[in-house]
């Protein structure tokens, strides 16, 4: 006894089904009067960047990447953590090979070694914000707002 459809079938549900949600869709949408969504054909019709949330331990400052795991952070020597996650200006995950020879500015956190753990290249939005502390110094003096993203003096 075989449980399992044979090969040798044709598989008629699958057509069928989509075309019966297909047509669900377009009798719902002209009845509500609501106009079709459209989708973007590619991911280059995205929305412009926004504001992304970073978290309070986040330090800014100008990296360059060189042959992974070596960075130079503020000048000086830095390694990227192993399994480090590189974030690009619109939150897509960057790998370190791609951005070779780059400068960018950045918001990163470090691990308990002091190795990059995450970080995030800056879009226009997120550079207009100057007064993210760039030292843990600078930070233990200042009051950060979790909603706004802004560090502001206590």
């Amino acid at each position: 006894m075989s449980r399992c459809a044979s090969p040798d079938l044709p598989r008629r549900r699958l057509p069928m089904a989509a075309a019966a949600s297909t047509a669900l869709l377009a009798l719902v949408t002209a009845f509500a009067g609501i106009a079709p969504l459209a989708v973007p054909a590619t991911a280059q019709a995205q929305a412009a960047p926004g504001h992304r949330y970073f978290p309070q331990r986040a330090l800014r400052g100008e990296i360059v990447f060189g042959v992974t795991p070596d960075v130079r952070l503020n000048g000086k020597p830095a390694r990227l953590a192993p399994g480090a996650r590189i974030r690009n200006a619109v939150d897509l995950v960057a790998t370190p090979g791609s951005l070779f020879d780059q400068k960018a500015t950045v918001l990163y956190t470090t691990d308990i070694n002091g190795l990059l753990m995450e970080v995030w290249l800056l879009n226009d939005v997120e550079l207009a914000n100057k007064t993210w502390p760039t030292t843990p110094e600078q930070a233990s003096r200042l009051v950060f707002d979790q909603a706004s993203q802004v560090w502001r003096k206590p």
